[in-house]
């Protein structure tokens, strides 16, 4: 390790990183997504249509890699797996994002991206409800988890309940003037937007928790992303034809409509489940979602900045009390996984392997010595010496 080269320590420099460098710039990608999303929603877009061209592009994008990487490795597609993934291509793809479009559209880029933040709170408790986390309040960690989780719903309903004063951090005399025009009309659909965002926090939770059964029984990433944003596809194409009858809505040009279909499949349901896989594989879910709340704050940066947008008092204090309670959850999820890693080692090296050598040694002495003493019934032993083991 001494000897090594600058240029060795510099690649070890770097690949170490490099899961930070990736986790950064995928928020960095989420940001643009809601930035791109919400001009697109603005220009007219439907978000029902725009949820089926970003599930068309995914699987564009992921079904090729899936079909020559995993085509070895892909288990048999049975009715009850295909069942969960048509399951699964509702909750996220179809309910959880079309939710989000019109929590979006009816609040503002910054609010959702804010709202997002209670996500992993919400998937703890739908966790606990399915068996999946256990609870321990005799322990800081496990405790800590249960009051991060409810920090951050606190936070949450700060910004639902409490809009507060404007804060500019970027003043512009232009944006404000244009505020007092659309206020009146936005604040009538902040509470619905709102409720939206919160419920597609819930069905994204419940994607999360259905995922992790699903992949159980079929242990192929790359295979059950194409299926999920291929069931997705035909699943939002069904409910868009019901809800926009208008034909002339499914048209795209070389505009922002077309630029949110593409950036959000490429960058958000392609390129992000690849970064996050790799990523989990080598740090932990726990690590990912530390970097959540970055996004929020190059989503207002963005916001202030790109669209003019107005920061109240309540979504700073709403968000500051999310970002508390979600580190708070990290923090006691990462004390768990060390705790139970510990108890692991422990059962491998204090367990049955400790005392299986200590009673096969006593059986085995104890077997020894009544084959090397003779018996008053067995002849064979007396016929055989004890010298006769030493050649």
């Amino acid at each position: 390790m001494g000897n090594q080269t600058p240029c060795e320590k510099l690649y070890l420099g770097l690949k170490k990183v490099k899961p930070y460098l990736a986790m950064v710039s995928l928020q960095f990608g989420y940001a643009g997504m809601y930035i791109i999303t919400m001009v697109s929603l603005k220009h007219g877009m439907s978000h029902y249509i725009l949820a089926v061209y970003r599930h068309v592009v995914a699987t564009i994008v992921i079904a090729p890699f899936a079909f020559v990487l995993e085509r070895k490795i892909r288990p048999k597609l049975t009715l009850p797996i295909f069942l969960r993934i048509m399951a699964l291509g509702f909750l996220e793809p179809v309910l959880d994002q079309n939710l989000y479009y019109l929590g979006m559209k009816y609040t503002s880029a910054t609010f959702a991206s804010a709202t997002v933040n209670a996500l992993p709170a919400i998937t703890f408790i739908m966790a606990l409800i399915f068996r999946l986390e256990t609870v321990n309040f005799k322990k800081l960690h496990s405790a800590a988890k249960v009051v991060g989780t409810v920090i951050t719903v606190t936070g949450a309903m700060a910004m639902t309940l409490y809009k507060g004063p404007i804060i500019d951090f970027i003043r512009s005399h232009g944006a404000a003037h244009r505020g007092t025009t659309s206020n009146a009309s936005g604040n009538q659909h902040w509470l619905t937007g709102t409720l939206m965002l919160l419920g597609s926090c819930c069905g994204w939770a419940g994607f999360f928790i259905l995922q992790s059964f699903t992949l159980k029984k079929y242990p192929a990433e790359l295979s059950l992303t194409a299926l999920i944003c291929m069931t997705g596809m035909v699943e939002g194409a069904a409910v868009s034809l019901v809800m926009e009858r208008d034909m002339n809505a499914w048209k795209l040009g070389f505009d922002s409509r077309l630029l949110a279909a593409a950036y959000s499949g490429v960058v958000c349901s392609g390129i992000a489940y690849y970064v996050q896989g790799v990523v989990i594989r080598k740090k932990g879910p726990v690590f990912v979602t530390s970097f959540s709340p970055l996004c929020m704050i190059i989503t207002a940066a963005l916001g202030s900045i790109v669209l003019s947008e107005q920061i109240h008092l309540g979504s700073i204090i709403g968000a500051i009390l999310i970002v508390f309670g979600l580190y708070t959850v990290v923090w006691g999820k990462s004390k768990d996984s060390i705790s139970s890693s510990t108890m692991e080692l422990t059962n491998e090296k204090g367990g049955p392997q400790d005392q299986l050598p200590i009673q096969d040694s006593s059986k085995l002495s104890s077997a020894n010595f009544a084959n090397s003493t003779p018996g008053p019934d067995d002849g064979m032993s007396k016929q055989i010496p004890p010298k006769i083991y030493n050649h």
